[in-house]
């Protein structure tokens, strides 16, 4: 079994906390929910860690970090399911 969790899985975390996260907080909310070993993927790279899955969702524009935290940015999640 893959440890590789997909970027669409950690879009869903960052949905269910409902506020801006500091991104520590979220590298750590990360590890707890998807394990230590755990790296992450997305339909255009893989085998990436937790800050280098954020980094390239806040290039897209997928995510945006402020003050506040990190923040899905509304409208800019792709909808396809295949993994």
């Amino acid at each position: 079994m893959s440890d590789s969790v997909h970027g669409h899985d950690v879009m869903a975390l960052m949905v269910a906390q409902a506020h801006p996260v500091l991104k520590p907080q979220f590298i750590a909310l990360m590890t707890e929910t998807f394990g230590e070993a755990a790296r992450y993927h997305t339909c255009s790279a893989e085998n990436l860690t937790a800050e280098e899955l954020i980094f390239l969702l806040l290039s897209k524009g997928k995510m945006a970090e402020s003050a506040q935290g990190l923040a899905l940015v509304a409208g800019r999640q792709c909808h396809h399911s295949d993994h």
